[in-house]
């Protein structure tokens, strides 16, 4: 009897430890893999990393954040940032969105703040993460996403200034738009989305660096895209979005650098403010605006 209990004991081990390695694995390159255990993650956000076949010394890393409805794997499909990963050494991160209808909590005290142990703190330790696992560039570290992921980017851009060295929100809010003074966590601000919080851009940055206050630091470059029709955050907030943006960077707002027509696409109008800040406003499009995925080469410093 001792020497079953033995051997059931001795299998038990070996089950556990394989599940255990299992759950561990290193991401394989060339797919999308899942990190399970990459440190404190206090919204159970999903870790999704894609690392190319032919990854090299200090790559630089592109955290890409899907839209409401998506996930990891649909914004991985969806978008050309692994395509880039092989041909640039970059490493894409994929968060996943750990809620019902998969939209990304910008709503509560939590995520809004720097280390405030909301869905920004889980996505900054998978930053942290990946730098010290694949010795990244901490100088080129990026941060972009649609709709939910680009009110997302905003955050990240203004809780975590310190991580990235450039953002691009495609049709998003201002970071801080949707705070909600129950604190939930992913609530909807009706008044916000639909381009009701209008404020100047002193008001807009001092919102943004009250998120990690006392830091004093670079901050990333931002380039803002959005539809002027879009019925579903309104085209107001491409303008709250670009405001805060200047206040954060001492721009005039009303006195921007440039206005460039059909830039980067037939109808689309370019505003550049200076070096750290971009707004392009697609005239005639909805709430879709369609990846630009050359143009964030250029914007994220891959190419010329």
């Amino acid at each position: 009897m001792g020497k079953i209990h033995s051997l059931i004991s001795i299998l038990f081990y070996v089950l556990t430890a394989s599940a255990l390695a299992l759950t561990k694995r290193a991401p394989t390159p060339g797919q999308l893999s899942q990190v399970t255990d990459f440190g404190s993650n206090p919204t159970n956000v999903g870790f999704y990393i894609y690392v190319p076949n032919n990854l090299s010394a200090n790559p630089a890393i592109i955290v890409a954040i899907h839209y409401c409805t998506g996930t990891a794997q649909a914004y991985y499909s969806g978008s050309p940032y692994a395509t880039y990963a092989e041909t640039h050494n970059i490493i894409v991160i994929y968060p996943e969105s750990p809620y019902d209808g998969k939209c990304w909590d910008v709503s509560s005290e939590s995520s809004l703040t720097h280390n405030g142990g909301g869905n920004s703190n889980s996505i900054a330790n998978m930053v942290e993460w990946t730098l010290a696992e694949y010795g990244a560039d901490s100088t080129r570290v990026f941060v972009t996403g649609t709709s939910s992921g680009a009110m997302m980017t905003n955050v990240m851009a203004a809780t975590y200034p310190s991580l990235f060295a450039a953002g691009i929100a495609y049709a998003g809010v201002p970071a801080g738009c949707f705070y909600s003074d129950s604190n939930q966590q992913n609530g909807w601000n009706s008044t916000c989305s639909q381009g009701q919080s209008i404020s100047t851009p002193e008001h807009w940055a001092d919102i943004a660096r009250a998120m990690n206050p006392g830091y004093e630091g670079s901050r990333p470059k931002m380039q803002i895209y959005h539809g002027s029709e879009d019925a579903t955050l309104f085209p107001q907030n491409y303008y709250e979005t670009t405001k805060q943006w200047a206040g954060v960077f001492g721009y005039e707002y009303e006195n921007p650098e440039s206005v460039e027509n059909d830039t980067p696409v037939a109808n689309w109008d370019r505003t550049t403010w200076g070096d750290n800040l971009q707004g392009i406003l697609a005239n005639g499009v909805g709430h879709n605006v369609q990846l630009q995925g050359e143009e964030d080469l250029k914007w994220f410093g891959f190419t010329s």
